[in-house]
């Protein structure tokens, strides 16, 4: 046997031992690259990918805070609901995608299943609604209508429904109290919207995905108190969806209460008069038509005079805020937004826009005062007033000689502010005005507050307009080249119009200036410009910024933080001409072209003043306004393509201050029937456990009381007689 030295090796074993290790040595190389690439080379990449992927959040949403009226009265609150749910993440986890679970669902909630599988498949650039824009990791509710039965046959059948889930849920109601809607000064929710996330998320209030946002209305201004912050619960899962481990989760936090200075029985009262006096102005001939008045739209508004908060809002057409509640159907949406319809989402109270009449005339009676005309001098009231070959006629060609500003108020005299008007156009300068021309009339109207908005505190408040000679340049500016093109010297009356605006359609004509006097040609306002008014013209001069929202109370009720009165201005005349403009607006009431509207009013112990107004529009039938105001409130009416003032809104508005006051049959207060005769000052009770006290109301019974309509006969003339003047 030969023996072989044990430190030798033999040539082969070398061989194999170097090629051993320049192989791991090749292997560690390549490990030691891969590492390079994935940790620095794309390392931030991998990571964003890897932090995408496994911490997931399921939100769980908060309780909506609720809108009170001053009461305490629920007018947006919460319901419980049996809401069915599934689960995107248990579902696309079955060899169907969850298709024949969602099919089994459909037949029980008596739904077809197309309706279904859109409900749960997610939002994209390409999806179309209905679809989730939420976390697909949260339950997508696929109901929140469910019926009991429905909800324990789910509950019951769960080998055959899994993911699904139903549960008792707080939806989002709009209770209606005492048969009042205030849709309008509610508004609505719906989902939100990913620029709204995108634009939202450095905010101290950001949004998720899963919130439902106020789209208009008191739901919108006050969305951030109201929505509270939803709870978060967060969740490690892997790449393929699955849950790993629990991170962390936050507690939903509920939102506050918004106590609103609205009066849900008085809301009812002005919404229900609002649509009667409609309908009534459809049953009345127009001569100036040959057809009756078409009565399409309206407003009214009930101000505390003192704060300018808002006691009750109405615009007609309405519609019913629970129509978004769970998402809107096509077919509603249609509705809500077509012309057919009349657009019943806009609030007219803010966003209708319509020249004044007469009602503007306290305007234009400062204005006049302000400008050196003695407010008891003597003005002519003729029945017509010409300049050149225009002749600019008084309503009904009315003939009362020389008479006061305060009687030209009365009996709503046009020739009188035509007289005084023209002069003042004169006077600065006509069509070549002076540098330092006083321009009292378009002066006094903004500091009164018009052509720009008043501030409350509800989205979307247009401004109205006063066509002063800047806004004439610059509306010549805009429209000159179509005029030009469409107008002709001996055409039509448009195109005449249009001939004239063409030349000279930026010049301040005598008869613009004196049409502007009675609130006609190109002035526009909205009723809450026109209640802020005559609400300060009740208290003394103080023009506040209308609010409907009064306090914000904490979901526990240990935090209330009050909403104080603004003000906005103080009207531009002294006290001695306050006075008077009261006291002749007094007289509108009682001798003027209102008293047929308020006979039997108890005028010693509730002084009430008014102003009547009506508008003519080019094209349309004319517009209703009525004014009024007592110490404690101002009322106002608008009723377009309505016919009169006092015709069309003065009998509704009657109606609401007899309901305010409990004026009776006989011209007697009953305080007992009386709904609110003064303004509500506290807020409601709040309980220890941040409950709040809520009386229970009746829906307004517009028979119970009703003032005779022989007490209405206060002018001598029959309560038939409906094309009264003004």
């Amino acid at each position: 046997m030969t023996n072989i030295p044990a430190t030798g090796r033999t040539p082969r074993v070398q061989i194999r031992l170097i090629v051993l290790q320049i192989l791991v040595l090749s292997l560690l190389l390549t490990l030691g690259g891969r590492l390079w690439y994935l940790q620095i080379r794309n390392g931030d990449e991998y990571a964003k990918e890897a932090s995408g992927n496994h911490v997931q959040q399921v939100v769980s949403p908060a309780v909506r805070g609720s809108i009170l009226d001053a009461r305490g009265v629920p007018i947006a609150d919460n319901e419980t609901r049996l809401v069915v749910s599934a689960s995107r993440t248990d579902l696309m986890k079955m060899k169907d995608d969850g298709e024949g679970v969602l099919t089994k669902l459909a037949a029980v909630l008596g739904m077809k299943p197309k309706e279904v599988e859109e409900k749960v498949r997610l939002c994209d650039a390409k999806t179309p609604q209905p679809c989730w824009n939420g976390s697909p990791y949260q339950p997508i509710p696929i109901t929140d209508e469910a019926t009991p039965k429905q909800a324990l046959q789910i509950r019951e059948r769960g080998e055959d429904f899994p993911g699904i889930t139903a549960e008792p849920t707080a939806v989002r109601r709009y209770a209606g109290p005492g048969g009042s809607n205030t849709a309008q000064v509610l508004g609505y929710l719906s989902p939100v919207t990913d620029a709204e996330i995108e634009q939202a998320k450095d905010s101290d209030s950001p949004y998720l995905r899963s919130d439902q946002v106020g789209r208009s209305g008191l739901e919108r201004t006050y969305d951030k108190e109201l929505r509270g912050k939803a709870g978060v619960t967060r969740y490690e899962v892997d790449n393929l969806g699955r849950v790993i481990g629990r991170a962390n989760s936050d507690k939903a936090e509920p939102g506050a209460n918004v106590v609103t200075s609205i009066d849900a029985r008085v809301q009812g009262v002005a919404e229900y008069e609002l649509n009667e006096a409609m309908k009534a102005a459809r049953k009345e001939f127009d001569k100036n038509t040959n057809e009756n008045y078409k009565a399409d739209s309206g407003a009214v508004v009930v101000m505390e005079a003192k704060t300018g908060r808002v006691v009750a809002m109405a615009s007609n057409p309405s519609y019913d805020p629970n129509a978004w509640v769970g998402g809107i159907s096509g077919k509603d949406y249609a509705k809500l937004t077509g012309k057919k319809s009349n657009y019943p989402l806009l609030n007219r109270a803010i966003q209708g826009q319509a020249a004044p009449g007469s009602i503007f005339k306290v305007v234009s009676t400062t204005a006049s005062v302000n400008a050196g005309h003695p407010f008891n001098g003597r003005y002519q009231c003729g029945s017509s007033y010409s300049i050149g070959n225009q002749v600019f006629k008084n309503f009904e060609s009315e003939n009362y000689g020389p008479i006061s500003l305060g009687r030209a108020l009365e009996v709503s005299c046009d020739t009188v502010f035509y007289g005084i008007a023209h002069d003042e156009w004169k006077k600065d300068g006509g069509l070549k005005p002076h540098k330092d021309a006083g321009n009292w009339f378009y002066k006094t109207a903004k500091q009164f507050g018009l052509s720009k908005e008043t501030g409350i505190d509800l989205p979307n408040e247009v401004s109205g307009r006063i066509p002063d000679r800047k806004w004439k340049q610059d509306f010549w500016k805009a429209n000159k080249d179509s005029w030009c093109k469409t107008g002709k010297k001996d055409g039509d009356y448009v195109q005449r119009l249009n001939y004239e605006n063409c030349l000279e359609g930026n010049l301040m004509r005598a008869g613009d200036s004196v049409n502007y006097s009675i609130g006609q040609g190109d002035t526009l306002v909205t009723p809450i410009q026109m209640a802020s008014i005559y609400a300060a013209i009740s208290n003394g001069g103080t023009l506040h910024q209308p609010e409907v929202g009064k306090a914000i109370v904490s979901a526990d009720g240990k935090q209330v933080q009050e909403i104080q009165p603004k003000v906005n201005a103080k009207l531009p005349f002294k006290g001695n001409t306050r006075n008077e403009i009261d006291q002749a607006l007094a007289g509108v009431a009682t001798r003027g072209t209102a008293a047929w509207r308020f006979g039997g009013w108890p005028q010693d112990k509730i002084p009430m003043h008014a102003k009547t107004g009506t508008a003519e529009v080019y094209g349309k039938q004319t517009t209703s306004w009525f004014a009024t105001y007592t110490k404690d409130y101002s009322v106002v009416m608008t009723i377009s393509q309505g016919g009169t003032g006092s015709g069309a809104s003065g009998p509704a508005v009657r109606k609401i201050y007899d309901a305010l006051y409990g004026i009776g049959q006989d011209g007697k207060q009953d305080l007992k029937k009386a709904l609110l005769p003064s303004p509500e000052k506290s807020l409601p009770k709040i309980q220890q456990d941040g409950s709040i006290d809520a009386p229970k109301i009746k829906p307004y019974d517009p028979n119970q009381d009703e003032p005779p309509a022989q007490q209405e006969l206060a002018a001598g003339l029959p309560t038939s007689t409906y094309s009264r003047r003004d």
